[in-house]
């Protein structure tokens, strides 16, 4: 009876929401979305296109920011197919092999962002702090950019394999446009703590411990610039930190908040749990051009001169 069951259930295909009840207007809400992911993949390529070609941006501000770029640039691509499939073709499943590859790569990149604006946050205290030695840290971008990524596949890879040991008998229905850890695993009809336990630790060790660094950086910074008796030094050391502080609570926000409701609030809900999806994937790497170019002249001087030619 068991293995009936087991059959009945287990379709090999994973089920994605877009909007419940409202599936009449996706055709409708997807303008707004393919509208995100335009701005999205244009910003980011603009803004990597800017840095390579521009040699007076070939410093370690700019290239870190190259570096955000990528990781959003990336994570656009890696949502696109399942958030656009929904709301315009309304094609809801992927496979089992599909999504725990998306949910690989989606889990991975936001490692990678993570290490990138907790290294931001060093780049702007050794700036502020000893800006004497900051021509020294363009010496160090290609290592750490390579213990980042590392560090992501180092974490990130066990997990696919993880949800692969388990049979999926539930109606396998997520609650979100595309795949994510914390839900994946609860459609398991298996033990689960081994996957909980290591997810909460990935987490733990990636998000928490770098939003702890970024938060004492800041403290840091601020004692810092504290210290300035000039008050027009104080607010110039002080602006170069705007754009990164608002890319970290644009990032940290909506993924602590979801990490939370999926482990800790198990009865929430959807009306908060999908919004708060959608912003987690798709309002950083849409932000994070914007907000780099407004508060940046130099780069959005390099901006309008592109568009202007």
């Amino acid at each position: 009876m068991s293995a009936v069951n087991n059959t009945k259930y287990n379709s090999a295909m994973f089920f994605l929401t877009g909007f419940p009840g409202e599936e009449d207007v996706h055709l409708w809400i997807s303008i707004p979305f393919c509208l995100m992911y335009v701005i999205s993949i244009v910003g980011n390529s603009v803004i990597l296109f800017i840095i390579k070609t521009d040699p007076t941006l070939h410093e370690p501000m700019y290239i870190f920011l190259s570096m955000l770029a990528t990781t959003d640039l990336a994570l656009s691509i890696s949502t696109m197919p399942t958030t656009l499939g929904i709301f315009f073709f309304n094609s809801r499943e992927i496979s089992f092999d599909a999504c725990f590859a998306q949910l690989f790569f989606i889990h991975l990149l936001e490692c990678i962002e993570s290490s990138v604006l907790l290294l931001m946050a060093f780049d702007r205290f050794i700036a502020i702090r000893n800006p004497l030695r900051y021509a020294s840290i363009l010496t160090l971008i290609a290592k750490m950019g390579l213990v980042c990524v590392l560090r992501g596949v180092t974490l990130i890879l066990p997990i696919p394999f993880l949800l692969q040991r388990f049979q999926y008998c539930r109606a396998n229905v997520l609650s979100h446009c595309c795949c994510l850890n914390q839900e994946v695993m609860k459609m398991a009809c298996s033990d689960i703590r081994v996957n909980s336990i290591y997810g909460l630790s990935v987490a733990i060790f990636t998000v928490w411990v770098d939003s702890l660094l970024i938060f004492l950086s800041y403290v840091m910074i601020l004692k810092t610039v504290l210290s300035i008796t000039s008050h027009a030094e104080c607010l110039k050391a002080l602006s170069i930190c705007v754009s990164h502080l608002c890319a970290v609570l644009l990032f940290y926000t909506p993924m602590i908040g979801l990490s939370v409701m999926h482990r800790f609030w198990e009865g929430s809900s959807p009306l908060l749990q999908i919004p708060l999806g959608y912003i987690y994937v798709l309002v950083p790497p849409v932000m994070n051009p914007i907000v780099y170019s407004m508060k940046s002249k130099h780069l959005r001087a390099r901006i309008i001169r592109v568009f202007i030619k």
